[in-house]
This record gives C-alpha cells, structure tokens and sequence, in this order.
C-alpha cells in the first residue's frame, strides 16, 4: 500500500467545515508536521541528544473566539465524537481520547497565564495515528498555534489584547504542548516531538541537545546524495499511555539514581554503568550509547558523508531491541529485510511497541526494498504495511489567511 508522499490536507476545505461546524469562519488556521526521528531514541527525557525531522504530513487546527465561555472541540477523523466543554470542566484526566490534547493544550496556556476564554477547535490530519510519527505534538503544536493568534498577535509575536502578554515562541509552544501531554493526558514524553514540529527546517535534521535546550539545524540532503528514505508504517499500533513507556523511563530514572546522577546525559561511556542491575543496565547502555550515535550521525552529515550513516541506524535498531526491549516482530522482519535487499541501514522510529520503520537506501532501490519488506510481513498477521517516500519539511506554520 501507497501512502501519498504529498501532504492530504487543504486549509480551505478545513476552514468550510470548520464554518458548517460553528456557523462561523475561523480566524486563524496552522499546521504543524509529524516528524521521523532519523536516531536518538528514548534519551530525549534522558536529556539527551536526538536528531529528528519534519514530515510534510501533519495536523491542521482551525479556531476561533466564541462569545460563551466553552470550549468547542471537533475533528474531521471523529466527526461522530463532537465535544463541548464548560469553564472550569479542565481537570489533568478528566477529558478522554483526543480531545484530551486538544482540550491539554488550552489547560497547558492558562496555567502559564494566558486567559483563553471562549473557543471553537477544528482539527484536521492525514498522519496515521499510533505509527510512531508524532501525530500527538503535531495535534498539540497545531491548536496551541492557533490559539496564539487569536488575540490579534503571531507565534514569536506580541498579542496587543486577548492574552495581554507576548505570544509564545516557538520553543515555549513546543514546552506548552509537551506540558499538556504530559499533565493533562498523563503521557510522559519528553521534548523531541515537540521541539521538531516547531523548529524543523526544510532541507534539514534538527539536533536537539535536551539537556540545555540548544538546537541546530544539520543538513539532510538525501535526494543530493543519491539516497533516500524509506518509512514503512508496519501497520501495527501503539498505546504509549498504556504503561510500557512510563516503565522504561522509570527504569532510566532508577539507573541514573543508583549511578549517583541527574540523568544518564550524565554518563558519557558505559564503563561507568557497571555494578548496574538488570534491566536498568540494559536501559541506561541504550541512552549513552545512543547518545554517542547521535552525535556520530551528526558530524557525518556535516562532513557531507550521509551514506556512512547506515551502519549507526542499525546499531540504533539493534540496542533499542535488545537492550531497551521496545521494537516488536514487524520491525525486526522489515528491518532485516530492508538489509538484506540492499538498504545501508534501518531502524525502527518513534517510542515503540509498533508504528514504523527508517531505512536509508540507494535511489532506485525502494521497489526491491518495499517488495521484500512485504515477503517478510506477509509472515506476521498483525502487520499490514504501507510506505512513504520522506524528505526534511518545515516546521510549523500559519496556513489561514493565505500568505
């Protein structure tokens, strides 16, 4: 199965439904992209290194000011799932499914001092849910954009009335919508996400050093290199709430406190893991030596050397199954397969448990890789896979009114 490499969406197809929907046009509308983490796996909330990129596909929120005190919430993909809420209803845990973001993120502003006051959300998406593709922070980033500019003011501008203070950047979006996941939907993901959908540039990976904050674009010239990648939703799907990630981040916490640190960023060779118990030795080898990989993988795009990059996304594959436990049977068939027919590396992307799979390959050589991919899941019933051709998009942006 084909997935459409250009993004679906259309912000004027989003604006009339959003106009059928509340009987008024929207004021503004953004989009923020998905994201494929090329390496740095699980070391984000590790304060550690990570090097993602923004995908064209992603999330369009709609919204505008309503005269009532509510908060109107409506998705295209939940049509059926309408969902109004009252003043004072925004409680961490209290708003079920979807909406729970969407409804996180008016939470994450006012506890940060923004006075939202009435709104009406629409929220649009041609990412697949639950691939391990951030369809989370694109859905966060997008509403907490398009509420920013209600008030008159842009993301990295200043709202004269409305909110009464500057308008959030783009990092402080990105810590909002992380804060909303985590607080209100009880999801404790770490910055990466976020910071991607926010800061990516086209062209480009972004390394994010997440310990300090520091950010910097690395470039990502696939199609220059007579490469390109290859993600493989394996069609099976994650529920990061449902316990498995907390369980690993409270393992890398355990193994930080019984090595004397405030993080495994701390830990710079895993020499210095010894007399670690399992599974936290497990966990903590996985975070330091990613760390190392990142940065590898950094200095070798730098240089101009992309294609040596392959055998670090592999050795990424191969420590996040072995020795932090969360790839699952699709991925390990399609990323020995992927190998086997010709790819320079492959790993798979996202927090685990299901979703998809990274692979670098020659140019031309995606038929063979996605036909043997297909050969070996053909042997795993909960697989069902589909493929999209990706290269580095931007991060978020205004969409409505047109530019």
């Amino acid at each position: 199965m084909e997935l459409a490499n250009d993004a679906l969406l259309d912000a004027a197809d989003l604006a009339a439904w959003f106009g059928a929907q509340y009987g008024v046009p929207p004021v503004s509308i953004w989009r923020a992209p998905g994201r494929v983490n090329l390496i740095g796996e699980h070391t984000d909330y590790n304060e550690g290194l990570v090097l993602p990129f923004a995908l064209a596909r992603g999330v369009l929120t709609a919204a505008a000011g309503r005269k009532d005190a509510g908060i109107g919430l409506r998705s295209r993909q939940r049509a059926a799932e309408p969902v109004t809420l009252a003043p004072g209803q925004l409680r961490p845990g209290t708003v079920p499914g979807w909406a729970g973001y969407a409804a996180g993120c008016v939470w994450a502003l006012e506890q940060a001092g923004y006075p939202v006051g009435g709104l009406s959300v629409a929220i649009d998406s041609d990412l697949p849910m639950g691939a391990g593709l951030a369809s989370s922070a694109a859905l966060t980033c997008s509403v907490l954009s398009a509420i920013s500019t209600l008030a008159g003011g842009s993301v990295s501008g200043y709202a004269p009335s409305g909110m009464g203070k500057p308008a959030p950047t783009r990092t402080e979006i990105a810590a909002l919508a992380q804060r909303a996941e985590s607080g209100f939907v009880g999801m404790p993901c770490g910055i990466m996400d976020q910071s991607a959908a926010m800061l990516c540039q086209a062209g480009h990976a972004l390394l994010l050093d997440c310990q300090s904050g520091v950010s910097a674009a690395v470039p990502l010239d696939v199609a220059g290199a007579g490469l390109q990648l290859l993600v493989t939703d394996t069609g099976v799907r994650h529920a990061l709430a449902d316990g498995q990630y907390a369980a690993r981040r409270r393992e890398c916490e355990q193994a930080a406190s019984m090595l004397g640190v405030g993080s495994l960023r701390q830990v710079s060779d895993v020499a210095g893991l010894a007399g670690l118990p399992a599974p936290q030795l497990q966990r903590a080898r996985h975070v330091v030596t990613e760390n190392l990989r990142v940065q590898q993988v950094a200095d070798l795009l730098r240089a101009g050397r992309l294609p040596e990059i392959g055998d670090l996304l592999t050795a990424s594959h191969v420590s996040l199954r072995d020795d932090f436990e969360v790839s699952w049977r699709a991925a390990d068939l399609a990323v020995d397969a992927a190998l086997a027919a010709g790819a320079l590396g492959a790993r798979m992307t996202g927090g685990g448990f299901g979703g998809c799979v990274i692979a670098l390959l020659p140019a031309g050589q995606a038929t063979a890789v996605r036909a043997a991919i297909n050969l070996a899941l053909d042997t795993d019933p909960a697989a069902a896979p589909a493929y999209l051709d990706v290269e580095p998009a931007d991060g978020a942006r205004q969409v409505w009114p047109g530019h």
